[in-house]
């Protein structure tokens, strides 16, 4: 089951929803647990889960436990491991990839005192499943004007992992970025089919720079499409995803998108705490803290550092949009009238690419 996936009959409502009754009573402790889909060391999602967890354990010290078991599959293992963390005496679990969702919900139902937290997930059929999402598209949007400004071929890429409205509207966000600064780019989009896989991750890179691609963007969890770029001496750009990455600084990476899990972990945990919990459907980007704009280097001209810092501070201000008409549908069929901003139903549930991304969506 690929992680992170968001299907359009699940899009309804995704807006910081809240729902159910708050606990009325707190806790003196609580042990919260994590399970990871890869390894903690992945240098990206997963590792930038557990800052997460370590922001937790550093905001409330000896009245919290922390837990955690990483590069679990999704499936029957995730079953196995959310039933002895409960059984373990866990009061809340977060379960940080998509392809926990049935077992989180399952799992949930037989233990309805502990509380369950899926990332990106949109299955709460009991009262004790929350769920909680980033907008990490606003990133890619930011991402998209830097490549734009600086590509010297008109040629960009993006590494997807699977072909899920997360990924697909990320791609869209960047070309539409990248578009709107200079009319003549194109991007490329190479397929992974994999969210963590180094020698996949670099293969796909390598696709890229072979088709003459100067600027890459990627939606997998590993640091080698920046190994990849290192290796062409400044000629290949490309940026952070996931977590800083900061060992690739000022180039190949010239700035990232970072996954600032730790405020919502923080939140939640002190929710329980205090006896303010309740069941919760979050998607926070750029405004929230979740999506966070690492330091573009020196490797981007100042009036293009500007400009990016410009689109950042508007999409937290709410006064832009990376979605924002005119936009057509790449057969050209209207989507988004002139000023008219996406709902996030249609966002969720993206299944399309824009007017100019050439390619088929793999089915």
């Amino acid at each position: 089951m690929k992680r992170r996936n968001l299907l359009a009959g699940a899009a309804m409502g995704m807006a910081l929803a809240m729902a159910g009754g708050a606990f009325a009573q707190g806790m003196d402790k609580v042990k919260a647990c994590f399970i990871y889909v890869g390894p903690i060391g992945d240098g990206g999602w997963t590792f930038q889960h557990h800052q997460g967890t370590l922001a937790v354990q550093e905001a409330f010290g000896d009245k919290v436990e922390t837990q955690y078991q990483e590069s679990v599959p999704e499936g029957a293992d995730a079953e196995r491991v959310l039933t002895q963390m409960a059984l373990g005496g866990c009061n809340i679990i977060f379960a940080t990839s998509f392809g926990y969702m049935d077992q989180v919900n399952a799992i949930a139902a037989k233990f309805p005192d502990v509380k369950f937290e899926h990332a990106t997930g949109f299955k709460r059929d009991s009262a004790n499943v929350s769920t909680y999402n980033a907008r990490f598209y606003e990133g890619r949007a930011v991402e998209g004007l830097i490549a734009g400004r600086m590509t010297k071929s008109n040629k960009i890429g993006y590494i997807a992992s699977f072909p899920i409205p997360e990924v697909i509207m990320g791609i869209n966000a960047y070309y539409l970025a990248a578009k709107k600064v200079n009319p003549d780019v194109e991007v490329t989009v190479v397929w992974a089919f994999t969210w963590f896989d180094p020698a996949k991750e670099a293969d796909a890179a390598k696709a890229l720079i072979d088709q003459g691609i100067d600027f890459i963007a990627s939606h997998t969890d590993s640091t080698a499409p920046l190994a990849e770029a290192a290796k062409t001496n400044g000629a290949v750009l490309g940026f952070g995803q996931a977590s800083d990455m900061a060992e690739y600084k000022p180039s190949p990476r010239v700035t990232s998108i970072i996954d600032n899990w730790g405020p919502y972990y923080i939140k939640r945990v002190g929710a329980l705490l205090d006896g303010t919990y309740e069941q919760v459907d979050a998607w926070e980007g750029i405004a929230g803290g979740e999506v966070l704009i690492g330091e573009i280097t020196e490797a981007v001209p100042a009036e293009v550092k500007a400009e990016a810092e410009a689109m950042r501070d508007a999409i937290a201000a709410g006064t832009f949009h990376p979605f924002t008409g005119p936009i057509n549908k790449q057969d050209g069929s209207a989507w988004l009238a002139e000023g008219q901003t996406a709902p996030d139903g249609d966002l969720l549930g993206m299944g399309f690419y824009v007017e100019g991304v050439k390619g088929d969506i793999p089915q």
